[in-house]
């Protein structure tokens, strides 16, 4: 599966976190696209993948053989979403070969102005993905979880040599009490789960 194919899976899952809760997650509905990480991981070989009672997911890919010694690497993004504006019933619109010009988010009336926006021209007659303008888009950080599982899953197809890989997905992190992605995080997840030291 293409790196695009799972984003677009995930923003279809509502995780918007909630400032207002005491809970962690602060939203139950941020269970919903942890379930579905553990059950993909799974399904690419990752027998150690959980999540916690809190919605943290977990899991790793044991170094392959001669490389055991290796420094392992530590992958780290979150599942919420902001709630600036709505991230429930999100529709992307693909826009395939973009012409360099402005934007129109669906019938929304919103629009990316290329005059506003000078870096669009750069991405002519790229595929871009955006939200219709009634929603956010949830890339911010689904499409990280995307290309982790996708560079997992291609390291993994192709046999390619590699220390261990740890991986963690966070909830909360839209409303400040997600770990971040930062090495100090990243050894705080490891050592208190005992996934792998962060060298």
């Amino acid at each position: 599966m293409k790196a695009y194919e799972r984003f677009l899976e995930y923003v279809a899952v509502w995780t918007t976190s909630d400032e207002n809760s005491d809970t962690v997650p602060s939203a139950a509905r941020e269970l919903d696209l942890a379930k579905k990480l553990v059950e993909e991981m799974k399904g690419l070989g990752i027998e150690d993948a959980r999540v916690d009672d809190k919605g943290y997911v977990y899991g790793s890919v044991p170094a392959t053989p001669g490389c055991e010694d290796k420094a392992a690497l530590g992958l780290i993004a979150h599942m919420d979403t902001a709630m600036d504006a709505s991230g429930k019933d999100i529709k992307p619109q693909l826009i395939k070969n973009y012409d360099g010009g402005d934007v129109v988010l669906g019938t929304s009336g919103n629009v990316l102005s290329a005059a506003e926006f000078p870096h669009l021209a750069g991405l002519k007659g790229r595929t871009l993905i955006t939200t219709d303008g009634t929603t956010l888009l949830g890339a911010d950080d689904k499409a990280g979880i995307a290309e982790i599982l996708t560079a997992v899953d291609e390291i993994i197809k192709e046999g390619l040599p590699h220390g261990k890989i740890c991986i963690g997905f966070t909830p909360d992190e839209e409303i400040g009490r997600g770990l971040g992605r930062t090495k100090k995080a990243a050894e705080q997840v490891a050592a208190y789960h005992g996934i792998c030291k962060i060298q």
